[in-house]
């Protein structure tokens, strides 16, 4: 009985250090979804409504996975953040639909070392993701407060090769042009002339165009001249000139 006993412990004790040691083992980043309330609906949310639909990009994949959605809406509205659907930030602006992120980031075709014109900020969700993929993000948005609280979580964030600018995004950001790629987040009734001339040879825009009926436009800017795709329909909110409001 007693070696019975004996043989039981010790057989509990190797088992406890080996299992010990393979919680050590785990990489910190598996070990921190642990604490991530959030983990399992990301990864619903990638494998249902990103990979699911047929995005392709590691990268665009990689980078939506990193990037923690909940932190870019409402606090109030955060159990809806991996909802297959858009939400409001406030200002009568959303957060677009995770899967319209993805598709429109693919679409962009981009490369590392590209320099990204955004055009709509919001809470700062696809200057997020952007700055996962490429070297350079600049954005733009109309609204202060959105931009100014956009600022400051980018910088909370760590994302110091994102600048973000308070204005008109019509004019774009001549200052850094061109460049490789735009990704327009708001609708304007028709392609932005001033936005397509701050692409550079070979730069794509990604862009809703349309009023009540919206259709996303790659435009590409080629040697031959500006060549148009339509993609998909989409809805988004107006992009608006200050001088509309006035």
């Amino acid at each position: 009985m007693a070696d019975n006993l004996f043989y039981s412990r010790r057989k509990y004790i190797k088992y406890f250090v080996f299992f010990l040691a393979l919680a050590v083992s785990v990489p910190a980043s598996v070990r921190a979804d642990e604490t991530d309330p959030y983990a399992k609906e990301r990864k619903a949310m990638l494998e249902e409504q990103i990979k699911g639909r047929g995005i392709k990009d590691a990268r665009v994949f990689s980078a939506m996975d990193k990037v923690k959605r909940h932190l870019f809406v409402p606090e109030g509205l955060r159990r809806l953040a991996y909802a297959d659907s858009p939400l409001p930030i406030g200002f009568e602006q959303t957060i677009s639909q995770p899967y319209i992120v993805a598709y429109m980031t693919e679409a962009a075709r981009l490369k590392k070392d590209d320099r990204v014109l955004e055009i709509g900020t919001g809470s700062g969700y696809q200057a997020a993701i952007l700055a996962e993929i490429v070297d350079e993000v600049y954005t733009i948005e109309i609204i202060k407060e959105l931009a100014d609280s956009a600022e400051k979580r980018l910088k909370d964030l760590g994302y110091s090769n994102v600048c973000v600018k308070c204005g008109d995004g019509y004019l774009g950001w001549e200052e850094h042009a061109p460049f490789d790629a735009i990704i327009v987040t708001a609708a304007p009734p028709e392609i932005p002339e001033g936005l397509v001339k701050q692409l550079d040879m070979g730069g794509r825009m990604v862009v809703p165009i349309g009023s009540f009926f919206q259709e996303l436009y790659l435009i590409e800017k080629t040697a031959s001249g500006i060549k148009k795709e339509r993609l998909l329909p989409v809805r988004f909110v107006p992009m608006v000139h200050p001088e509309e409001d006035e």
